[in-house]
């Protein structure tokens, strides 16, 4: 019995050393499957990751667009300052001209406060001439702002057609100026508006 006993015993002991052998075969291929194809695996999430889009740059209907949109605002803030000086001008003036009148009836000399007055009136649209000039130049010089350059041409020299009527005392026509200089202005910001 000891060698039919021993005889299952080698044959137990060869089939699992066999089966040891073909499960070492099995594990060994594997992992060398799983080392050859990790490197690939890596390589394909980098691919992955660094193919995702990026932002795309504006492009150039976009940029028009957005300096279009940057000088009409600059149109328009200067719109909003004039019809403001404007509308504090008629006040200025009419109150001017009432205390000249004022002083002419008694005879005595205008008031510093008229003076003051004035000079902050002259101030005032000489500091806007400068700004129309500004916004001139830079209408000229912006590739996509010079269509509209043609109409606005001539602002700068409207304010300072005014600024020469307030140097001479003559506030209700230099108001009369700046609003052909508001209307010209506001004919440009229309036309930036229809040609978007």
């Amino acid at each position: 019995m000891i060698q039919p006993y021993s005889n299952l015993r080698a044959s137990f002991y060869l089939r699992t050393v066999a089966e040891e052998k073909h499960t070492l075969k099995r594990i060994t291929i594997t992992l060398l499957t799983l080392i050859l194809l990790a490197p690939s695996t890596a390589f394909s999430q980098t691919r992955s990751r660094s193919s995702r889009q990026k932002p795309a740059a504006p492009t150039a209907n976009q940029r028009v667009a957005q300096v279009r949109t940057q000088g009409a605002t600059r149109v328009a803030d200067q719109i909003k300052n004039l019809t403001k000086f404007m509308y504090i001008l008629g006040g200025v003036t009419s109150s001017i001209a009432a205390v000249e009148d004022a002083a002419r009836k008694s005879g005595a000399s205008p008031a510093d406060q008229t003076a003051q007055s004035k000079a902050q009136v002259r101030v005032t649209i000489q500091n806007i001439r400068d700004g129309l000039d500004k916004l001139e130049i830079d209408f000229r010089a912006t590739p996509e702002l010079q269509p509209y350059y043609i109409k606005l041409a001539g602002v700068a020299a409207g304010a300072a057609a005014a600024e020469e009527r307030a140097a001479a005392n003559q506030f209700d026509a230099a108001g009369r100026q700046l609003l052909n200089v508001v209307n010209r202005l506001t004919d440009v910001l229309l036309l930036m508006r229809t040609t978007e």
